[in-house]
């Protein structure tokens, strides 16, 4: 069966990298870096690796890491906005640190809960440390398109991808729940096809914002 990219179902695909443990293809078109579909884990091996992340509101480094991402959306947020972090894992670190700063903020996460998003859209979403995980970052994007209110920002964490040579040595590709793996290239194609304003304001911070 022909291998297809799982963000913009092309079939211009090449292999990328290969390790002791997982394939890894990138796509022509939109630059994604994906592993292959037979080297997926299962939800129940995904939960194993969650549950030993030991972030906690206690832990000031961890804190520090994502407000970060609060500082670059701050200059676009409103006290009346509706915020949404999708993938807000076991402890919702950064929607206690826009709630420290006044700002109310939804979680939602299919392992840690809530399981259910609250609202029909948003002015703001927040994905930290989420999106390399997505086994269907087409379905989970579109969705993001649907959520995302006209007018509103998203903003996303992620490592992104530089080259061939220096993802071979790259720690962040270890992780087994690290599935997609997203580039300045990917962002931007992603920004084009869906007529977005997109922002790069760190290394592992891209902020979005559909047009009104």
């Amino acid at each position: 069966m022909k291998l297809s990219c799982p963000l913009c179902n092309s079939q211009h695909i090449y292999a990328f990298h290969k390790d002791k443990r997982r394939d890894y293809y990138r796509c022509q078109p939109c630059a994604l870096v994906f592993v292959d579909p037979l080297s997926l884990p299962d939800k129940s091996q995904e939960l194993a690796e969650y549950q030993l992340h030991e972030n906690t509101l206690e832990d000031d480094g961890y804190l520090a890491y994502l407000r970060r991402l609060f500082d670059c959306l701050a200059p676009h947020l409103r006290t009346d906005m509706t915020m949404l972090d999708y993938g807000s894992g076991p402890c919702p670190a950064l929607a206690h640190l826009f709630q420290e700063a006044g700002f109310s903020m939804d979680c939602y996460d299919p392992f840690f809960g809530p399981k259910a998003i609250e609202k029909d859209q948003y002015d703001i979403i927040t994905a930290t440390e989420s999106i390399e995980h997505f086994h269907s970052p087409a379905k989970e994007w579109a969705h993001w398109m649907t959520l995302l209110k006209p007018g509103g920002w998203l903003g996303i964490m992620t490592k992104r991808v530089l080259d061939v040579q220096r993802f071979a040595n790259w720690h962040y590709k270890n992780d087994p729940t690290h599935v997609s793996f997203f580039s300045v290239e990917t962002f931007s194609w992603l920004a084009k096809t869906h007529n977005l304003n997109v922002i790069f304001p760190a290394n592992d911070i891209v902020l979005m914002q559909k047009p009104e």
